[in-house]
C-alpha cells in the first residue's frame, strides 16, 4: 500500500530572503518589470563573481600582467569586466543618487567586452523605470550575501534564478506562464525523450527554461554537456533577453536567432533539423496570422493549413518540420488539442496518427501550472517507431502510447500541485518499458494484473514495480493500435483508451456488504418517513396543511 504524500517543506533560505528584499520595489515598478531589475542584478553579481575568481587566480600564478586582457578570461569561459562594471564598484556606489546610471552603463560595458552576450543585457532599463534610490540601494545589499562560486557542487546562480522565476509567474499571473513551465513539467519531458546528444531546439523558449533541464538531464546521466548543440527563439524583447541571461549564468551557449522575433513569420533557423524538441508553446493562441498568411508555407506541406483562430497546430507542424529522419519531440498543450475538429483540426490530427508520427499522450493532472488552471497535455511526436538499438528501442511501428497521469501529483500549496522526482521516474518507466518491448508483447504477457505488471495507482499515487515487458494498466495506460485511433475518430485523450481503474478489493464478501447496506438504506427510508411527518405538522401549524 503506498503511502499518502506529504507536501515537502519549503526551504528555500536565502533565496526567499532575497525575494523579500526584490518584494520592496513593487509599487515603484510595475510587477512585469521589475524581474529584469532582480535578475540583472544577480547575473551582474554572479558574472563578477567569477572574474574576480579568475583575476585571483591569474595573480596566484604570477600572470598578473594578463588580468586586463579579455583572451585569459575568455578561455575559461569567463566573461572580462571592466573596473566600472564589477559588483565591488556598483556596492560601493549603491548610496549615490546616480546608482541606476552606473548600473546601466556596467551592462553596457559587460556586453561590449562579451560578444557572446550580445543583445542579452538590459539596455538603459534601470534609468528608464526611475527606481527609488533606497529601495535600490537595500535590493544590492540583499544580493551582495550571496557568495554565487563558493560551492563548486552547487549551481547557487541557477537555483535563485529558477526560484525567481517561479515566483514571478506566480505573482504575474498570464503573463507570468510567457517565460516559465514549472520545472516538474520540464523534467518529465527530458526524462521522456533523453536528450543525451545532438541539436536541441526550442521555438518558444520563454526564458530558457528546456535548455536549462536539458542540460541538467546529461550532468545527472554522466553525459557530455559538449554533446548538444541548443536552438531556439523568442518573440518578446524581455524575456528573449532573460533567456540569454539564464543561459549565461549557467554557461550555455545557445543560437537564440539574432533578435527576438516571431517563429511562424521569421523563423531565425530555417534548415535546422532537431534530433529533440522541447516546448510550452502559448495556448490556444489567437489571430496568429491573417487569413490570407503564409497558406501555402512549407511548413504546413502535406496537411492542411491551420486555422487562423487558434496557433496550436501550427506550432504542431512547425514542430514537424524541424524534427530530423530520428527526431523525437515533446511539448505542452491545451487539452483542447487532443480532440477538437475545428476548421482543419482533425484532420491535420488523423494525418498526423496515419503518418505514424505520434508516440505517446499524457493527460496531466490540474494545477502544475502558474499561470492557468485548464487541464494540460504533453504530446511526443517521433520521426522514426523503428527500431533504435543505440537507445535500445524495439519496433513499435503503428503503436501509440497513452498514458492517463491525471490522478499522479501532490499538492505543495492550497492552489499548486507538483509532481515529485518518483512520479516522473514512473511515468517515464512506463513509456521507455513500452518501447524497448516488441509490439504485441504485451498480449503475450496476457493480463498478469497489476500487481505483477508495470503499474498500480493508489491514494492517488503511482506506483511502478520492477518489469522486463510492458503490460496495459486499466485507469493508467493503454498500447493502442491506428485501428484502435480509428474507432475514436482520431481523438487522442488518454481517458478514451486506458479504461477505468479496477476496484481494490477490500477483502468483504459481497454478500456481507449487500446486506450491511441494505440496512443503513432501510434506516433512511424509515427516517425519511418520520421527517415527513413533522414537515406537515409544523406546515399546518402556519395554516398550510393539506
Amino acid at each position: 500500500m503506498a503511502k499518502k504524500k506529504v507536501a515537502p517543506k519549503n526551504d528555500k533560505g536565502f533565496e526567499e530572503s532575497l525575494w523579500d528584499s526584490a518584494n520592496r520595489l513593487r509599487g515603484s515598478v510595475e510587477s512585469s518589470e521589475y524581474k529584469h531589475v532582480v535578475l540583472s542584478l544577480i547575473f551582474l553579481k554572479f558574472v563578477s563573481d567569477k572574474f574576480e575568481e579568475r583575476r585571483a587566480a591569474l595573480i596566484a600564478e604570477g600572470k598578473e600582467k594578463y588580468t586586463d586582457m579579455v583572451e585569459f578570461y575568455t578561455m575559461k569561459n569567463v566573461f572580462y569586466l571592466p573596473e566600472s562594471s564589477r559588483w565591488r564598484y556598483i556596492q560601493q556606489h549603491a548610496k549615490q543618487g546616480d546608482i541606476a546610471i552606473k548600473i546601466d552603463s556596467a551592462l553596457t560595458a559587460v556586453e561590449k567586452n562579451n560578444p557572446s552576450l550580445k543583445g542579452a543585457l538590459p539596455d538603459n532599463y534601470f534609468s528608464r523605470l526611475g527606481l527609488d534610490g533606497s529601495k535600490l540601494a537595500a535590493l544590492i545589499d540583499a544580493i551582495n550575501n550571496i557568495d554565487t562560486v563558493k560551492d563548486k557542487e552547487e549551481d547557487v546562480v541557477g537555483r535563485v534564478y529558477e526560484y525567481f522565476l517561479g515566483k514571478f509567474a506566480a505573482a504575474e499571473g498570464k503573463l507570468g506562464g510567457e517565460f516559465y513551465t514549472p520545472k516538474c513539467v520540464v523534467n518529465l519531458i527530458a526524462e521522456m525523450i533523453e536528450p543525451f546528444k545532438g541539436k536541441i531546439y526550442d521555438p518558444c523558449c520563454g526564458s530558457g527554461g528546456m535548455f536549462v533541464q536539458s542540460l541538467k538531464f546529461v550532468q545527472s546521466h554522466h553525459g557530455n554537456t559538449k554533446d548538444i548543440a541548443v536552438y531556439g527563439q523568442e518573440f518578446t524583447t524581455t524575456t528573449y533577453k532573460l533567456a540569454k541571461m539564464n543561459l549565461a549564468v549557467r554557461g550555455l551557449s545557445a543560437n537564440l536567432g539574432d533578435i527576438p522575433a516571431d517563429t511562424f513569420f521569421k523563423d531565425q533557423h530555417p534548415d535546422l533539423k532537431a534530433d529533440y524538441i522541447m516546448a510550452n508553446p502559448p495556448f490556444n493562441m489567437k489571430e496568429w496570422r491573417a487569413t490570407d498568411e503564409l497558406t501555402s508555407d512549407p511548413r504546413w506541406s502535406g496537411y492542411e493549413t491551420p486555422p487562423t483562430g487558434n496557433a496550436n497546430y501550427a506550432w504542431i507542424l512547425h514542430m514537424v518540420s524541424k524534427l530530423s529522419a530520428q527526431g523525437v519531440a515533446g511539448f505542452v498543450l491545451a487539452n483542447g488539442s487532443m480532440s477538437t475538429n475545428t476548421t482543419g483540426e482533425g484532420a491535420i490530427r488523423q494525418k498526423l496518427v496515419e503518418n505514424d508520427l505520434v508516440d505517446c499522450m499524457i493527460a496531466l493532472p490540474g494545477q502544475l501550472f502558474y499561470t492557468t488552471q485548464i487541464p494540460v497535455c504533453l504530446w511526443f511526436l517521433t520521426k522514426n517507431k523503428k527500431a533504435d538499438p543505440e537507445r535500445g528501442y524495439r519496433k513499435r511501428e503503428g503503436e501509440t502510447l497513452f498514458i492517463d497521469a491525471r490522478k499522479i501529483g501532490s499538492m505543495i500549496s492550497r492552489t499548486q500541485k507538483e509532481l515529485s522526482s518518483e512520479d516522473i521516474a514512473a511515468i517515464a518507466k512506463t513509456f521507455h518499458t513500452w518501447r524497448n518491448t516488441p509490439a504485441g508483447a504485451n498480449d503475450e504477457c496476457g493480463m498478469l494484473n497489476a500487481e505483477k505488471e508495470a503499474a498500480s495507482i493508489q491514494n492517488s499515487s503511482l506506483i511502478i514495480h520492477n518489469s522486463s515487458a510492458y503490460a496495459d494498466v486499466p485507469g493508467y495506460c493503454k498500447s493502442a493500435t491506428l485501428q484502435d485511433i480509428q474507432k475514436h475518430d482520431y481523438v487522442l485523450t488518454p481517458g478514451r483508451y486506458v479504461g477505468a481503474a479496477p476496484l481494490e478489493d477490500d477483502g468483504i464478501p459481497f454478500e456481507t456488504k449487500m446486506t450491511e447496506m441494505s440496512q443503513t438504506l432501510y434506516a433512511q427510508m424509515a427516517e425519511s418517513v418520520k421527517l415527513n411527518d413533522v414537515i406537515r405538522k409544523n406546515l399546518e401549524v402556519l395554516g398550510y396543511g393539506g
